[in-house]
Order: structure tokens, then C-alpha cells, then sequence
């Protein structure tokens, strides 16, 4: 005997329903879904959209060239950028653990999907500052990533403009507010310590290589954004913080760049000084004291 097929529709839309997911006020949320529901989908939708650029992009240019490098790290940071708009969204109503979780799992995400981009304007800088490119080349990468910062509103803008979730409700165009909480020097302080201490790890545990260094390394990153977030928002990435919080009310155009790109950048900097220096190599080469001493 065949079951009920007509059944199961009714089956799903009632555990759906006393899941949480949907039957809430479908005037207010597209299909009664429920807010968190539509936010995760909005960050579905483009991630699809950004890995399809990716197979284009792949498709249509030659590899190791100059345009697609630029193409593919705009991608990543119009992607990156994009996402964590909508992160801002699950932190102010779902709180910082379900943004923590998110933000971990999709930095794992992008870890097997970027390739050598980074959407970040220090790791060309890292780079250049020790001879693995040239300035230049630096600086055209990270001109291509604020570009792809500065226009990722405009997506986002599309997509809250609908107002398919409450939680997006005037959205689109609502003056939006600095994240920084505490003083320019104390924030650039923060932003440049923990940026220092995300990059030295992520550098040990890419010269270790063990299995599970990738979740470990996207986890320590994730525990600093939140240890940063009712401090300086802790965004360790310039590109990132320029196209989510620049301009907006509560700090001033030099607050933001100092803080964000001058504090950033410097512990991006030093971290490839720290890894350098003799104590962290003689680690990776797994000396031990006695061996010091010999020497």
C-alpha cells in the first residue's frame, strides 16, 4: 500500500512549524519564516552567486594572471563583506554566540574556497613587507578589494531593501552606527594586538600542517572577534571594516582609519616580525632548552 503522499506536505510544514522555523507573521517574514532562517538564506544566496563568479572567472581567464588574481580577490571581499552585513543583522538580534557560530563556520567555508585570495589588505602587505611580491602588486591588490568593500552596500542594499524579514525592516536606508566603543587609541591598541595574535597562529599552524589546523585556526580568529566586539566591533580586516562602518555616525573619518587600517596593519606587520624571530622558529624546528643551551 503507498503512503499518504498528500500527507507529507502537511507532515514537514508542521514540524517546520514546531521547530520554529516557520508560522510566524508572514506579513512581517516572507513565508512566515522565521528572521534567522531568512538571514542564513540571504547568506546562502551569496555565497551560490560568488562561487559561480569564481567558476566564471576561472573559466574565462588563464591561470596564475595578474586579472584573475584581482577578479577573484574582488569576489572574495564583495562575498566577505556581504556576508557579514548580514551578520551585523544576526548579532543585533540573535546575539553574539549565533553570529560567533555563523562567522566560524563560514570562515571555514571560504577556507576551501578562496584559493590564494584573502579579501584582506594586509596579507598583500605581509607579502610585500617580507619580498614574496612587490609593493605594487600589493597596492593594486588592495585597491581592487576597496573597491569590492565600497560597493558590496549596494547588493545589500537590494536584498534588505525587500524587507522580507522583520529584522530587515528599514534597513536599506537607516544611518548606520560605529561599532567602536572605546577611544581611537585603546581601539587601534585592540584591533593591532589581536590581528597580531590571529596571524601569528594562522603562520605556526600553516608551518605545522597537522590535521584539524584550518578548524583550530578559524576558531582561535573566531574567540578574538568576540573577545573585540563590544570593544572595537573586531573586524582585524580594514577592507572589511571600510565597507560595513566607514562613514557612519559616532567616529570620525581618522578615528575609523586609525583604528581600523593603522591598528590592523601594524599587527599584521609585527606578526611577521614575531613569527621571524628566533624563539618562534626554534619552536617550529622543535628544538628543545637542552639544545639551546648546547649552542
Amino acid at each position: 500500500m503507498r503512503p499518504n503522499a498528500a500527507g507529507f506536505p502537511k507532515i514537514l510544514a508542521r514540524a517546520l512549524k514546531n521547530a520554529g522555523i516557520t508560522g510566524h507573521n508572514k506579513k512581517s517574514n516572507a513565508f512566515g519564516l522565521h528572521p534567522l532562517a531568512l538571514s542564513i538564506i540571504y547568506i546562502l544566496l551569496t555565497l551560490y552567486l560568488a562561487e559561480q563568479l569564481r567558476k566564471l572567472v576561472n573559466h574565462l581567464t588563464k591561470s596564475e594572471t595578474l586579472v584573475r588574481q584581482l577578479l577573484l580577490e574582488f569576489i572574495a571581499t564583495l562575498e566577505l563583506c556581504a556576508a557579514c552585513f548580514e551578520l551585523l543583522i544576526v548579532a543585533d538580534n540573535f546575539g553574539v554566540g549565533t553570529y560567533a557560530l555563523l562567522l566560524w563556520l563560514l570562515t571555514l567555508w571560504w577556507s576551501t574556497k578562496w584559493g590564494d585570495a584573502t579579501a584582506c589588505p594586509y596579507c598583500p602587505m605581509e607579502e610585500a613587507f617580507t619580498g614574496a611580491r612587490t609593493w605594487q602588486s600589493a597596492l593594486n591588490i588592495v585597491a581592487v578589494q576597496l573597491v569590492a568593500a565600497v560597493f558590496t552596500f549596494r547588493y545589500v542594499q537590494l536584498l534588505w531593501a525587500m524587507e522580507l524579514a522583520e529584522t530587515h525592516k528599514d534597513k536599506a536606508y537607516e544611518e548606520c552606527t560605529a561599532d567602536l566603543q572605546v577611544d581611537m587609541v585603546l581601539g587601534s591598541i585592540v584591533e593591532c594586538a589581536l590581528t597580531c595574535s590571529c596571524r601569528v597562529v594562522s603562520k605556526i599552524l600553516a608551518v605545522k600542517s597537522f590535521k584539524f589546523c584550518t578548524v583550530i585556526d578559524t576558531f582561535f580568529a573566531t574567540v578574538m572577534v568576540v573577545l573585540a566586539f563590544n570593544l572595537s566591533g573586531g573586524y582585524f580586516n580594514p577592507a572589511l571594516a571600510t565597507s560595513l562602518k566607514f562613514g557612519c555616525a559616532g567616529n570620525t573619518i581618522v578615528e575609523h582609519v586609525f583604528t581600523y587600517w593603522v591598528g590592523s596593519c601594524t599587527g599584521a606587520l609585527l606578526s611577521c616580525i614575531i613569527f621571524e624571530s628566533n624563539a618562534v622558529q626554534r619552536f617550529l624546528k622543535g628544538e628543545s632548552v637542552e639544545e639551546r643551551k648546547d649552542e
